[in-house]
């Protein structure tokens, strides 16, 4: 990897990693204490061999065996002080992150983050986030302790035995070589492999949510088959990739026996000639063990780094989706009345390729005033949707202002900061999993059940009390257990419940019969007077509550 694409990777893991300090350095103490003890028990044992043959006559054989028991209970105290300082703070490092990834992503600009699959998004706080903290707060710890280990026991061989020591370390060469021509390959590969995944999981999430559409058409086997394709070119990056990880773990394993053989040898010919005691070469034996322990753990870093790069560039491609702008809109929530302007406003949609697409609005000019309800009305295509969008500053407008002004006179864009004036009924079914009540209270946390029992009774939904669970009772993934006209009632009751100046209705009544739709909205009118009314809708029987039309057409593409 190019040194200028990686160090930017490198500072923005060290801003990461700063916020983790606390797990980074406890790993780091626990990981040199655990190396000290692995070097403590190699001399340790030297010393019980040598004793234990009559070589030493310095120290007793139980103080060397009771220094040995001591050894092999700090190792395991600082076994299990590991696993716990994983399990523990690694979740919390984990799910941190995990949190303020996906704060943000709430908080991106709408359009930006509409170009992302929600399959490829979840694919990246979940897997990507993973494997980025997992490396910063465990793997750099066992990078550190694996360094320090392998000086450490290099430094108690060259004091043994210097020639023996230069000689093992010949196989670090290999090892450079081989792990420079692994990475060269490896990064692409793994990108291809993670891209893979996030469309695999993409074709299952979508299959699953619309699986009442892919029954309907027979398309069950036409998905099946499509996800065995996907999974099929997974299946060959993966073999690429195991191809090039197992030549280099065969090039190392055989410098690694190499090694072995080599200070086997060398210990047993100099034992022979007497020039090494027996406890010497156990000590030979278990410290190039040691040498090439973290050798061999140093090149599994390398699909380590390949892995935590690639995810690090995909977490840091949503952080450059741009948040929304939202400037202070300071008591414009206790606006009781609120006048909305639309001055000459114009808006297409951009294309992929950044060119502007068809235009939705031109030249478009009206007022919302206070108390009116206004039906907007037009084919589809037309821009009713988008009109709506433009009033919640989800969209910016391509020319144009629009502006809210409160009853004391003041004036302010529309944008982020002005949601607090809208209540908003989507298209679709819009219900979460959980329970009746918690769709309620998403509008209003502090709604108490009689708020809640007014709310429903108002959209029409107060049937949901005669039934034994109430408020309680289960709403499955997009209002499963529900039908679609009872989940648009419980949608608008959600609405009703936030009371704001404003009201948006995007054919939110198009599931219900029109005695149901001309009921709910008798009630709303009824009991909200004064409330700001906007219903995009395609039934005629809507004007009658209306007092005032905006009939949009849809525009060619060259606008005329």
């Amino acid at each position: 990897m190019p040194i200028t694409k990686s160090i930017p990777l490198l500072k923005w893991l060290l801003r990461r990693m700063s916020e983790h300090r606390l797990q980074v350095i406890l790993n780091v103490t626990i990981g040199l204490l655990l190396v000290a003890a692995d070097l403590a028990f190699v001399w340790c044992t030297k010393l019980t061999i040598d004793i234990a043959t009559h070589v030493r006559h310095d120290v007793s054989l139980t103080v060397a065996v009771a220094s040995l028991i001591a050894i092999v209970l700090v190792q395991l105290g600082l076994g299990y002080a590991t696993k716990w300082v994983r399990a523990v703070l690694g979740m919390n490092a984990q799910n941190r992150m995990r949190r303020q990834l996906f704060a943000r992503l709430l908080d991106a600009d709408w359009l930006q983050l509409r170009s992302h699959h929600t399959g490829h998004l979840t694919n990246r706080l979940e897997q990507d986030v993973s494997t980025v903290t997992t490396f910063i707060t465990e793997n750099i710890a066992t990078l550190l302790t694996t360094l320090c280990q392998f000086v450490g026991a290099f430094l108690l061989l060259f004091w043994m035995d210097r020639r023996l020591a230069c000689l093992i370390v010949v196989i670090l060469p290999v090892f450079l070589l081989c792990s420079r021509l692994y990475v060269k390959r490896m990064r692409a590969v793994s990108r291809r492999i993670r891209d893979d995944e996030g469309r695999i999981q993409s074709l299952m999430q979508e299959s699953l949510q619309h699986v009442l559409v892919v029954k309907a058409l027979e398309q069950t086997g036409g998905m099946a088959s499509r996800l065995h394709h996907q999974q099929q070119t997974l299946h060959r990056h993966v073999l690429h990739r195991t191809r090039y990880a197992s030549l280099s773990a065969l090039v190392l394993n055989v410098g690694f026996a190499t090694g072995y053989m080599v200070t086997f040898l060398w210990g047993v010919t100099s034992l022979e000639q007497g020039l090494i005691t027996y406890g010497a070469l156990v000590a030979f034996i278990q410290l190039v063990g040691q040498i090439q322990g973290p050798v061999r753990t140093l090149s599994r870093f390398i699909p380590i780094f390949i892995s935590t790069f690639t995810a690090a560039e995909r977490l840091i491609e949503l952080e450059r989706i741009p948040t929304e702008y939202a400037p202070s809109a300071s008591g414009a929530a206790t606006w009781s009345g609120v006048t909305l302007h639309l001055d000459d406003v114009s808006y297409h949609y951009i294309l992929p390729d950044g060119s502007h697409g068809r235009p939705i609005l031109r030249h478009f000019t009206h007022t919302f005033a206070p108390g009116s309800i206004t039906a907007v009305m037009g084919e589809t295509g037309a821009g009713k949707t988008t009109l709506i969008r433009l009033l919640l500053a989800l969209v910016h407008p391509s020319a144009g202002s629009l502006t809210a002004t409160g009853p004391d006179g003041s004036t302010m864009p529309l944008t982020r900061a002005t949601r607090c004036l809208f209540t908003y009924v989507p298209q679709g079914n819009t219900l979460i999993s959980g329970t009746l009540r918690d769709n309620l209270l998403l509008a209003c946390p502090t709604a108490t059940d009689a708020d809640m029992v007014e709310a429903l009774h108002l959209a029409d939904a107060d049937f949901v009390m005669d039934k034994a669970a109430g408020l309680n009772a289960p709403c499955g993934e997009m209002g499963g257990g529900f039908s679609e006209g009872q989940a648009q009632r419980f949608a608008i009751a959600r609405a009703l419940l936030r009371r704001r100046p404003i009201l948006l209705l995007d054919e939110a009544t198009s599931a219900l019969d029109s005695a149901t739709e001309q009921r709910v909205l008798q009630r709303i009118v009824s009991a909200r007077p004064g409330v700001t009314i906007i219903v995009v809708t395609h039934r005629p029987e809507v004007l009658r509550y209306c007092t005032a039309t905006i009939n949009l057409e849809r525009l060619p593409r060259d606008g005329k």
